[in-house]
């Protein structure tokens, strides 16, 4: 199933979450580089979440924000 990404930034906590689902408690998760959280679905590992913590910080130190994660993103289709 295609999901939108939906990105959501907690200012309090300096954290940018980036969801293609909501996350739920049986996910697991993976610390995938230095502050950046994975939430994968247990049966196929599809990474589903990720946090990117001290986001702001990350910013201000760089120009170029990488993640270690490979992107398939497509425009949906129109009904």
């Amino acid at each position: 199933m295609e999901q939108k990404l939906t990105f959501q930034y907690d200012r309090e906590a300096d954290i940018l979450y980036i969801n293609k689902r909501s996350p739920y408690t049986e996910q697991d998760s993976e610390e995938i580089d230095d502050g950046v959280i994975a939430r994968f679905n247990k049966a196929t590992r599809e990474i589903e979440n990720l946090e990117i913590l001290f986001f702001s910080t990350r910013l201000l130190r760089s120009d170029l924000l990488e993640l270690p994660v490979i992107a398939d993103l497509r425009i949906p289709a129109r009904p």
